[in-house]
């Protein structure tokens, strides 16, 4: 089963300085039918404006991955840790027994970002925060693992689900293969570019909801750097 969303069906909020579409219920958006993917709770499109962000706040028992891809992102929580993560990487954050955090943008133009929230299969564990760099061009044609439930995905930031979430950009016309458990549910999203999965068409921030599907091939109609989560 592939279910196309378009980004145009998804919640919208414009708060000023933030613009964001959700691609599942969050905050004062309730669906039903949209309520996550297997352990994907919550696919959020953010875009923040410059010297703009959400002041501290709390989270407890959930991994929280932030995909950045244009501007920057600073992180500080109440454990001490303090980073800046730019376009093209990663940072994430295991919420466990409970975090304060708060994310802004400091710099001079708006960032734009994917942010998912991903249901922990162990609960009351310590809280943790992690960036990485992951070069664009590492992952050109192929996917790169950029956070991983999995032990021997020794490259991957660590998160403590059954999930995976990964990445890839491709030239118009190239293809990039993932071996699907047809148990799991996977969903994928366009940065940029309209692309095909199994012959079904999709553009930029639409979302992709498979499930039931041995292998998909993901096509390239034009340049497109795209954001994968596979999971129980």
């Amino acid at each position: 089963m592939i279910d196309i969303r378009p980004r145009d069906s998804l919640a919208h909020r414009n708060h000023g300085w933030l613009d964001t579409r959700y691609h599942f219920s969050f905050s004062d958006y309730h669906d039903p039918a949209r309520m996550g993917w297997g352990a994907l709770r919550v696919w959020n499109d953010d875009r923040i404006d410059a010297k703009s962000g959400f002041p501290p706040h709390p989270h407890r028992d959930m991994e929280i991955v932030t995909f950045v891809h244009s501007g920057a992102i600073s992180h500080q929580d109440s454990l001490g840790n303090k980073g800046r993560t730019v376009a093209g990487d990663v940072q994430v954050m295991s919420a466990g027994t409970g975090i304060t955090h708060a994310e802004f943008n400091l710099e001079d133009e708006k960032t734009d970002l994917f942010q998912l929230w991903i249901m922990p299969d162990r609960a009351g564990e310590k809280p943790s925060w992690g960036t990485r760099e992951f070069p664009r061009g590492d992952r050109s044609g192929d996917w790169t693992v950029l956070a991983s439930g999995t032990p021997d995905a020794d490259d991957a930031l660590p998160i403590r689900a059954d999930a995976k979430v990964l990445a890839t950009t491709l030239k118009a016309g190239e293809t990039v293969h993932f071996d699907a458990d047809p148990a799991r549910h996977q969903y994928l999203v366009a940065v940029d570019g309209r692309f095909r999965v199994n012959g079904h068409e999709a553009g930029a921030r639409d979302g992709v909801a498979i499930t039931g599907e041995s292998a998909i091939e993901v096509e390239a109609i034009e340049d497109a750097e795209l954001v994968l989560v596979d999971s129980r």
